[in-house]
């Protein structure tokens, strides 16, 4: 007869499955770890979940993550407001910030297209983009959505209707890897990339 767990213990590895690369056997492995040797750490991430949760919002011009109206990023007078930078998700973001090489603002699409998913124009925010992209300021769009298939749609869509409104428009270059998703490129290659961007017909 097989052996039944406590349900808060099933529940318990059933939410760490929900974590993008965790499988049934690592989740158990995480929570078994934590319960048997890291009371205190999981005490600490409960904590610092319940926490983020209630506080972290999205940022009212850029959509990334912040726990203020307006994010560091966008507060700063030091950004240059003429070049703004599509990205995918806030990992993304930090990746290219990482890489010193660009000063402009952002805008955190927070997906991608994939109409096989239901994740259309409205998923990924395209109406506040365009609200951003076209507020009188900025002057060019640089494309940095990932080089998978999903990314390199999204990037082909934007580029025609940001285009089609007269904006300058680029695309980082094929310095990153087909197939690559900028969160996992090296910061070196990501600012080659950046510096090497392309125009965008």
């Amino acid at each position: 007869m097989a052996a039944h767990q406590p349900a808060a213990l099933d529940a318990l590895i059933a939410a760490f499955r929900r974590l993008p690369g965790v499988g049934p056997r690592t989740a158990q492995r995480y929570v078994h770890h934590l319960l048997q040797h890291d009371r205190e750490a999981a005490g600490a991430i409960a904590q610092a979940l319940t926490t983020a949760s209630a506080s972290i919002r999205h940022c009212q011009r850029c959509n990334t993550f912040s726990d203020t109206d307006l994010c560091e990023t966008c507060a700063s007078p030091r950004r240059d407001p003429t070049q703004l930078c599509v990205v995918e998700t806030p990992a993304d973001q930090l990746t290219l910030e990482q890489t010193l090489a660009f000063n402009g603002l952002y805008f955190v699409l927070m997906g991608r297209l994939s109409p096989l998913d239901g994740i259309g124009p409205n998923e990924i925010h395209f109406d506040r983009l365009l609200a951003r992209a076209t507020d009188g300021i900025v002057t060019e769009v640089i494309l940095a959505t990932n080089f998978t298939r999903e990314g390199e749609a999204t990037a082909h869509y934007l580029g025609e209707m940001l285009h089609a409104r007269g904006l300058k428009v680029s695309r980082l270059a094929r310095g990153v890897p087909m197939g690559g998703e900028l969160e996992y490129v090296d910061a070196a290659t990501v600012a080659q990339a950046l510096r090497d961007r392309r125009s965008v017909d």
